[in-house]
């Protein structure tokens, strides 16, 4: 049986590569076949939980799951908030077809899925970014929103002031563009024309943004958490990965929903129904787009399985 370690993930499994493995799954999604069901999550303690996810790829051929652990203060000790491995089964035999590290598969397929969701919602003409939040999926997300849209202003925020400065100072080394410290969310998203909230607050962090932006929200993944305010949700086009991921686990969406201040439709669909064409994104200049990440098995076991077959 094969296992493959964090390094291994990052050698091999290039941002756009998995761009493109994300490109084909939601396209895939969309066309049906592919099963995913919702995650098993069980507390371990206050603010930190362990949960498990299934899936099935019929047109890869394999099956799976995702097991994480979910500690939302792990940023104090240096460590990631997810962490977990990835099991792959051949579809057709059961047999294992190996493991797979899920730090790493987790922090690229996560940014690959907002690059795909901002190439299809974004203007074409998007040039600023707004990071909120400075950990690892901050990195991941400039590096994949660069791939798809040409970037010549980035400016992050975090609630570390410190942790922000060492991001900038590092990510403006590397991509060769001056990455700008803000010292709160509004001055950081106000103007940019893509915004990525990838923090772990349990409350929201972004209250609005202007006309014609894109928001990937990424951080929070239960019900009780949200990063966006009801009023910036309800003024927004609302996608999600999952119809119904967001019906179960999306704070940002239900929080709106159960004050009334959107109803059900608002959410449009799912981001594999505008890459096919079913459902239109962006229809003015001037909208505010939103993609509400959750992450889903599906997506970390297509990587796996792709790596496993290199």
């Amino acid at each position: 049986m094969k296992y493959l370690s964090e390094q291994d993930v990052r050698a091999k499994l290039s941002m756009s590569t998995c761009i493109g493995l994300m490109r084909d799954l939601f396209t895939n999604i969309a066309a049906g076949g592919i099963t995913h069901k919702l995650r098993t999550v069980m507390p371990i303690a206050q603010g930190k939980l362990l949960s498990a996810m299934p899936g099935h790829l019929p047109y890869q051929g394999s099956a799976g799951a995702k097991i994480i652990t979910v500690y939302h203060d792990n940023w104090t000790h240096g460590l990631p908030s997810h962490q977990g491995i990835v099991v792959v089964f051949d579809a057709e035999t059961g047999a294992i077809r190996g493991l797979v590290d899920g730090i790493a598969v987790t922090a690229i397929r996560t940014a690959a899925v907002s690059a795909v969701a901002t190439d299809a919602l974004a203007r074409p003409d998007a040039a600023s970014l707004a990071l909120l939040g400075a950990g690892l999926q901050a990195a991941a997300h400039l590096e994949a929103i660069s791939l798809v849209r040409k970037l010549d202003a980035v400016k992050v925020w975090s609630i570390d002031r410190a942790e922000a400065e060492r991001f900038a100072a590092r990510e403006t080394e590397k991509h060769g563009i001056t990455i700008r410290v803000c010292s709160t969310a509004e001055e950081a998203a106000g103007d940019a024309d893509i915004v990525c909230t990838v923090t772990s607050s349990k409350t929201p962090i972004l209250e609005d943004v202007a006309p014609g932006t894109h928001i990937n929200a990424v951080g929070a993944c239960q019900p009780p958490d949200r990063e966006l305010t009801s009023a910036l949700v309800a003024k927004a086009r609302l996608f999600g990965d999952s119809v119904q991921s967001m019906s179960n686990e999306s704070g940002d969406y239900l929080f709106p929903l159960t004050e009334g201040i959107i109803e059900q439709e608002h959410l449009l669909g799912e981001l594999g129904d505008v890459l096919v064409g079913n459902l239109p994104g962006r229809i003015s200049a001037d909208d505010v787009t939103l993609f509400k990440s959750l992450g889903l098995a599906v997506e970390d076991i297509v990587c796996a399985s792709w790596l496993l077959e290199q």
